[in-house]
């Protein structure tokens, strides 16, 4: 409009985390964050002086699940907390004699002079709060499913009741590694106001629904939100995905090159195509499909895209938003999808469905960054999710 200043020039796009990290620097210094290794040396040390009958991997994502997360601060705050998404159940004198290793964590942390996520946030979000000014007018947060609880908390802060300050987007479908938690408890409720969209515009007919076997029908929230699946079109039709199945790793290799060098010879460029794996421990296999291919790969980062004239690849966590006109998915063996190290450290037999989840929600996430072609393999004994995933006339053996 007329007379109006640049509609670009006042919208800022940056991750949540960048967010977070400008603001507390502005106001208190930049924020020297607790690693994940650190952390987990800490905890380890806090063990080895205390003991006790609980294992490592418990405690650690005690911690992650609970502790941090909640801003547990003291024995009364770890005794009222709702572990909600914790499968084990701990009584009030369990808590009471975990909460000193837990507090000698805090220490060490505070020692070190370096905080945590959710310590950072809470401190933005207590300092906006006399203050009455807000950084944001607004916020439009995509890929919503994937807010952990200190975001949550802080976007809650952000928008203050305010009519429309705050909108989210998302996909429960491809929520990963995040502990369920109540939008509502936090201060935003979106209960009665949310809608399912259900024009898919970015993936063929045949992969959505083939992809759409690894989920239920709905997808329930902590609050009672749900989204169901079903109703869903795709505005275009491709070829029907691939699942193959191979003897050895060099076989797959070899056989998903062949694969890569068809589609680029329809014409379809390089960095158009996205292979993943489930971890960084088989990224190579995909390094050697590109290069049985006879194209370049480049290593998918957090923060970096497709990189031009070579073939993406990537763990399957950092496939989220991307889209590729064809798409691998490979190693998908049995004990590495789902991940057996996630089943053997899990802290309580009965979660492990959750880890089941959530396997399976990254297995749909990579599957559906596909537009037009897919391809999804492993070595025999494979997953079986690719039982669940289904077959067609093109899977076989090879």
């Amino acid at each position: 409009m007329s007379g109006e200043p640049d509609v670009a020039a006042r919208i800022q796009v940056r991750a949540i985390n960048r967010v977070g990290r400008d603001l507390y620097s502005a106001s208190f210094g930049d924020p020297k964050l607790v690693t994940p290794e650190t952390l987990h040396a800490l905890i380890a040390e806090a063990v080895k002086q205390r003991g006790g009958k609980f294992s490592l991997q418990f405690l650690v994502s005690e911690w992650s699940d609970v502790i941090e997360p909640w801003l547990v601060r003291s024995k009364e705050d770890y005794a009222k907390v709702t572990r909600l998404g914790r499968k084990a159940r701990i009584g009030a004198a369990q808590r009471d004699a975990l909460w000193p290793l837990f507090q000698a964590v805090r220490d060490a942390i505070a020692a070190r002079g370096e905080t945590t996520i959710s310590d950072m946030f809470d401190r933005i979000s207590v300092a906006m709060a006399p203050a009455g000014t807000r950084p944001y007018d607004f916020a439009v947060v995509d890929e919503a499913q994937d807010l952990g609880v200190a975001e949550a908390r802080f976007l809650a802060a952000l928008g203050a009741g305010r009519p429309n300050a705050l909108f989210f987007a998302g996909d429960l479908g491809q929520r990963i590694f995040q502990t369920p938690f109540s939008w509502k408890s936090l201060g935003i409720d979106i209960r009665g106001r949310s809608s399912t969209l259900r024009v898919n515009y970015r993936t063929s007919h045949q992969i959505r629904t083939r992809a759409d076997r690894l989920l239920p029908t709905a997808i329930s929230d902590v609050d009672g939100n749900e989204e169901g699946r079903k109703g869903t079109v795709s505005v275009f039709n491709g070829p029907p995905p691939a699942v193959r199945r191979f003897k050895s790793v060099e076989d797959e290799s070899n056989a998903i090159g062949v694969w890569i060098a068809e589609r680029i010879k329809e014409g379809t460029r390089p960095e158009e195509i996205g292979v993943f794996v489930r971890s960084d421990a088989e990224v190579d296999r995909a390094r050697a499909a590109a290069k049985a291919a006879g194209a370049s790969a480049a290593r998918l980062s957090g923060e970096s895209e497709a990189a031009p004239g070579m073939i993406a690849v990537s763990p399957m966590h950092l496939a989220k938003g991307l889209e590729f006109r064809a798409v691998a998915v490979m190693a998908c063996d049995d004990e590495i999808l789902p991940q057996q190290e996630r089943i053997e450290t899990v802290a309580d037999g009965s979660e492990l469905e959750v880890v089941y989840n959530t396997e399976r929600h990254l297995l749909y996430v990579a599957c559906t960054r596909a537009r037009d072609h897919l391809i999804v393999s492993g070595v025999a004994p494979v997953s079986e999710f690719l039982v669940d995933f289904g077959s067609s006339e093109t899977d076989s053996v090879a």
